[in-house]
């Protein structure tokens, strides 16, 4: 097999489907034989791909870092900043393994909006990252400094979303 290099992906804007199209590049990546570890900032809920990773998917590994509860921009619990602080050291040491090939921060860019996690550290696992390492970056308002390193951004926009029309989220579409 050829050496690769990694391709560092950063997926943003407002619109959504952000974790959802990551969630697709991992299951790409898995169909080749890749094994991909899922980092989810600031999510607690058992969303479904959570379960159907568990149940159906052993070659990706979810893990959450957050609680069931929005986090306040500005005022974060300090639990949420443990916990996000927490799931950082602990991607840093599935990515220190060698593992895996591809390597989702799922809502990370957020994570760093609201000063869960200090932008410095997110670069510098940009800069210093395994050379064949895929490396996907999601979340609303990526910084500019992220964007700048990324080799692909894609930006989610929102055209029209059926919350506004006051319909809920639904199991298996939003979680």
């Amino acid at each position: 097999m050829a050496h690769k290099r990694g391709i560092v992906y950063v997926i943003t804007g407002d619109g959504k489907g952000k974790t959802t199209a990551a969630l697709g590049l991992a299951l790409r990546a898995i169909g080749h034989g890749q094994k991909v570890y899922f980092a989810q900032f600031m999510k607690g809920r058992e969303y479904g791909e959570v379960k159907a990773a568990r149940e159906f998917i052993p070659s990706l590994v979810i893990a959450q870092f957050g609680r069931d509860e929005f986090v306040k921009k500005g005022d974060a619990d300090p639990i949420d900043i443990r916990l996000a602080q927490k799931g950082w050291h602990v991607v840093r040491q599935a990515i220190d393994t060698g593992q895996y090939d591809l390597v989702v921060l799922d809502e990370i860019n957020v994570a760093v909006d609201f000063g869960l996690i200090p932008l410095e550290w997110v670069l510098d696992l940009i800069k210093s990252k395994p050379e064949g390492l895929d490396l996907v970056l999601t979340g609303r308002n990526a910084p500019p400094e992220v964007i700048a390193l990324a080799d692909t951004v894609s930006e989610v926009k929102e055209i029209k979303h059926h919350f506004r029309q006051g319909i809920k989220g639904r199991a298996g579409m939003e979680f």
